[in-house]
Formats: C-alpha cells, structure tokens, sequence
C-alpha cells in the first residue's frame, strides 16, 4: 500500500477549514504552514489565517498562551480563511478552550489527550475535564495520545523524552495529512532539509510525523479520510505566498524595473519586520538592508538614500509610524521619492501587537503637522501586496514624493497562491534623473534649479549628489519656487503648499478608474479598502445567492481617491463601508462626496466573518424595504 493513500475510497469535499491550536511553544504555525504548503502542491485553493498570541512568554499552558493557525482549503476559488473551523487540532486543555466557541455543531475535534491532566487542565481553568463531563457532546470528538506515541516511536533512535515531545506537533500534521490526503514526500523531504544539521531533531521530526499519518491509516478510529480536489486556476505557475513576502518581492522587483539600487532602513517591529528578513536574504539583486537603533534613524536613512539616487523604503507598525512623522514632512518638503510601508496592529500604543486592524488611514492621511499631503495605496490580498508595492514605487518615483503602503497583520502573515507574472508585462518605473543644468539666467549661463517643475506631473527634477553642474541644496525650511533658495515669504509659502497639493491631486489622473463588479439594477454598493476584500467578496456572493442584486468596489488609491468614484458613488441608494476601525473611510467618503455612507466596523483583533458580512449588507436592503413602505 502506498505511503500517501488509503485502501478504502475516501470522501470527496469541496471544501474544508482546519484550525491547529496549541501553546505557543507547540509549533502550531509551523503545522499549518507545512498544511498549507502540501495543499498548494496538491492545487488547492487556500487561505490562510494565522493567529498568534499577544504575550511573548505567557505562561504555558495558558489561554493567553494559545497560538493558532486557520487554514481553508478548497477545489474552487475562495477569499477567506473561513468563518467557522470544520476541524480543531487541540493539543492541549487551554487549546480547545480558546477555541471551542468558533465550532459550529457537528465540527470534529482532534485533542492530544495525554496533554489533559489535572495540572493542564487547571491552568486552563477548566473544573472537569471536557473529554469527560459531557460537554462536547455537540461535535464529534477523536482522543489521539499524540505525545506518548511521539516519545515511544523516537526513543530508539537516542531522544530524550523532553526533545521528543516537542515532535509532537509532526505527529499530528501527519495524522491531518493522512485524514485529507495529503502527500507526504513533500514534507519528508522539507523535515530533511530544514533539520539537516542537527540529526537527533530530523530523525524524531520525521517519526513523529509517519507516526502519525500510519495511526490514522492504521487505527481504524476514523469511518474514512477525505480528498479536496485541486481547483481550477487560470493556467500559470503558482506559489504560496505570505503578503509580506509578496511585498518584499515587490520592492525586489520595483529596484530592477527602474534601475535603482533598493535601500531598506527600518527598525524591527511586528508584524512588519519579515519583510527586513526577506529582503536580507537577496544582496544578489544589490539589495542593501539596515537594521537602525530606532523608527527615526531607519526613516532617516531611507530618506537619505532617497537623495543619494536609491529607491529608499522604510517598514513600520502604527507605532512606528507615530515616531517617523516628522522625517515624512521632510520627505514631503524636500520632495524625494520614499516609500513608508505601514503593517497596520491594533493599537493604540502597544496595542495588539500580533493582531490585525485597518486603524491608520488617518493617520496616513494627516498623521503630519503642516499642509503635507502623500498619495496612499492599500493592498487587499497577500498576493496583491506585490503589484501594491510596485504600484507605490512607481507613484513616489514618478511624482518625487512619499508614498504610505497600507497593508496589515492579515495580509501579511495569511497566504494565498500567487501566480507568478511575466516579468515583461511589469511597470516599467523611469527615474528620469537630471542630466544637466535646466534654466537659463539673464546673463546667458545656465544653471540647476531643484524646483523646477514638470508642467504635466508637477515633479521637480531628481538629481543625485556627485554630478557636475548640479549642485544644490535642499533642506526643511520652506523653499522658493524654482530656485529652491529659502525663503520665508508668506505668498511663496502659500503656493508651493498649493502646488505639493496639487501634485498629489494630479495623481488621480494617473491611476485606473474604479472597478465596480455590477449587477443590473443593484442599489446597494458594498465598498471597501484593504483586507476586508476577502469578507467582502464572500458577503457579496452570498447575497447575490439570495437573488439580491449588490454591486461591490474596492480601493487600492485613497489618497487621491480615482477620479470617478463620486460619479460611482452618486448611482447608489446604499453605500456600505465596511472597515476594521470605527469608520475612517466611511469619514473621508462622507466629507469628499457628501454621501450617506454607512459604516458597518469591528475591533477585535480578526478579520470579517462572511456571514457577518452577508448579514450587514442584508440589512442594506431591508432598510430600502422600510423606506419603499413608508414612501407608498
């Protein structure tokens, strides 16, 4: 019999949402990240949603401790990670009680029994234990001794107990693998090579792991296993991506398209700092990484590279973008292409360090002192972190201006198949640097004037440092017109505020128009910005299920908003704004169009559910309903 099959034919689903729970020391997001991985193999759609605690060290075995990962997998095109969990891995007490309430009826819970003792159970907070009182009786319940069988399979190869047990998280991504068929080779063969300087560690991995995948073969606990059959995907090469990754590669990719060296000067801070750990990885694109004592030095430095010729970027959280304001205005000052990449956390202060939240727009929008605005883009998938990054290079470089990146904890930990691009069909992103003196004086000589204006763009000239003919100074007092001396003359003030201004405005003519999924006659309009497009779609699709027509668009400028979205908006008799805030875009959509924008919001660390979703924009025609019957 085959390693990665079954005798007995297995049941076929379109559909499956699995949730591994475990203390945060239980390798939970390496389970689903291996999961994930053999599913994209096998051709799944997928999507995932990582879920980690708020407390580095809280104690194991605690609640605060649990550290999950969501995983939907399926054999058609899905946006979110799934509402509810058909499957829960619990490998501890505390495990199956963070996450118990997320079951629907019916659900199946897997538990590592060894770990329901009265010492775990007790930290946990349970007064009996749950496998036995009755009070599972609603979902179907598998016992597994996952951290006996993992100690008994490894000790003849010479592992300690304590190391075997920490094996135990191999065992039950193989019992997973063997209950949704999944291959096992590609997980062998990643055990081997990540493990392969440390033996003891790879050989008690991959036990663990065939241990588990044979005891489900074996054991006959389970009436059959299951099989989610690939889904069809546009033809192309595929890879599973996180968002920050996707946004590393953007950076990676907007550096070779323009021909600019790409500097990266930031200051770790979750959940933005794998984007500096990707980026490290790759000096063979001439990629410089500086990892600076603080928010302001990094912001500092990228600035500073911004005016030696590079493409300089900075990565932050809310917090971080607090600390790097003042540098922003004399980006914006000084007119230099930056980009600032905000992985949105739930705040304010600390916050909610590893959890998601789309609380900054205003502070993109107005979190600096002065007239100083910047062009805004949000991505709305993991994958679509990288066409919203080579989309904010080629705006800053062409424009000589800041531009904020809005992604968040969703998109950057979640994962999705990407499909690869032809590298020919990208942007091509154009410096334009200054090549020699641009104005003429009265006594015939030439010479360079840093503020000098594009008439079409508004961008002044970009030129580096060391090239002759060129010098200039810039700095953060306010600048003449042209000439760049400073000057603090009240009506020049005025209009190089007004022009900044309308240079960013002037984007709006330079960005698509909005894309509106439509439907005949629908009055309701469903708009949104950044990771809420998943939840989104999946409420959209779920009305248009009902016989209700709702048309759907989704931002990815907000700063400037496109230059038909009034026109858009106007055409609806419900718009509904749904936002991981209290309502920013619903704000600045009300005070730019004067329209009745409804805000539909959550704060609580996680993304939509699509029936919470589907039951907002319900309420959307109910509400026309009442007043058709009031107007008659």
């Amino acid at each position: 019999m085959s390693e990665t099959t079954n005798d007995s034919p297995s049941e076929v689903l379109d559909r499956v949402v699995i949730r591994f729970a475990g203390d945060s020391g239980d390798g939970m997001q390496l389970t689903g990240d291996r999961f994930t991985a053999s599913s994209a193999l096998l051709g799944n759609a997928l999507a995932t949603f990582p879920d980690f605690p708020a407390e580095i060290r809280a104690p194991a075995g605690s609640l605060a401790g649990v550290s999950a990962f969501q995983v939907h997998i399926s054999d058609h095109d899905i946006s979110t990670a799934g509402d509810a969990p058909n499957v829960l891995v619990a490998m501890n007490p505390a495990a199956l009680r963070a996450n118990v309430a997320l079951l629907p009826n019916g659900a199946t819970i897997i538990v590592n029994e060894d770990a329901f003792d009265e010492r775990n159970l007790a930290k946990a907070g349970y007064e009996s234990n749950p496998l036995g009182d009755g009070s599972l009786s609603a979902f179907t319940v598998y016992e597994v001794p996952m951290t006996s069988i993992t100690t008994e399979v490894t000790k003849d190869a010479g592992v300690k107990p304590r190391d075997a047990e920490r094996s135990k998280n191999f065992f039950a991504l193989g019992l997973i693998s063997w209950l949704y068929t999944r291959p096992v080779e590609a997980t062998q063969k990643w055990i081997e090579q990540r493990y392969a300087d440390k033996p003891l560690v790879l050989e008690a991995n991959r036990r663990a792991f065939m241990a588990g995948f044979h005891f489900g073969e074996t054991v006959e606990l389970f009436e059959s296993n299951y099989e989610v059959r690939p889904a069809e995907l546009e033809p192309g090469e595929y890879m599973n991506v996180t968002g920050n990754t996707a946004t590393a590669w953007g950076l990676i990719a907007a550096s070779v398209t323009s021909g600019l060296d790409l500097f990266l000067g930031t200051y770790p801070i979750t959940p933005a700092s794998d984007i500096l750990h990707e980026l490290s990885k790759h000096k063979n694109f001439g990629v410089r990484t500086f990892q600076a004592e603080d928010e302001i030095s990094g912001i500092g430095s990228a600035l500073g590279a911004a005016f030696g010729g590079a493409l300089g970027v900075t990565t932050t959280s809310g917090p971080g973008m607090d600390l790097k304001a003042e540098m922003m205005g004399l980006a914006v000052s000084l007119e230099l292409p930056l980009l600032i990449i905000d992985v949105q956390r739930g705040g304010p202060s600390t916050g909610l360090p590893t959890k998601t939240e789309q609380a900054d727009l205003m502070l993109a929008m107005y979190g600096r002192h002065g007239e100083s605005p910047v062009p805004i883009v949000a991505a709305r998938t993991p994958a679509h972190c990288f066409e919203a990054t080579l989309e904010a290079a080629r705006l800053a470089v062409k424009y000589r201006t800041p531009v904020i990146l809005l992604t968040d904890g969703y998109l950057a930990n979640g994962t999705e198949p990407w499909r690869l691009p032809d590298v020919a069909t990208l942007p091509v992103i154009e410096p334009n640097f200054a090549t020699e003196p641009n104005h003429q004086e009265e006594d015939g000589s030439t010479r360079f004037w840093p503020y000098l204006r594009d008439p079409e763009t508004l961008a002044r000239p970009w030129a580096p440092p060391g090239l002759a003919g060129l010098e200039h100074r810039i700095g953060g007092l306010e600048k003449q017109d042209g000439t760049g001396n400073v000057v603090y003359d009240g009506a020049n003030h005025e209009k190089m505020t007004r022009l900044r201004a309308a240079k960013v405005a002037g984007i709006a003519r330079d960005i698509p128009p909005t894309e509106v999924d439509a439907q005949d006659g629908a009055e309701v309009l469903v708009i949104g910005w950044g990771s809420t497009y998943g939840a989104i779609a999946a409420g959209v699709q779920r009305i248009r299920a009902r016989g209700l027509a709702v048309d759907q668009a989704h931002l990815t400028h907000l700063n400037p908003f496109p230059a038909d979205l009034g026109a858009i908006l106007s055409r609806y008799k419900r718009v509904l704004v749904p936002e991981v805030n209290t309502g920013q875009l619903s704000r600045l959509l009300r005070a730019e169009y004067l329209v009745d924008a409804v805000s539909f919001t959550q704060m609580q660390g996680v993304p939509f559910r699509a029936a919470d979703m589907e039951a907002a924009i319900a309420a959307q025609f109910e509400h026309l309903n009442e007043s058709a019957e009031e107007l008659s």
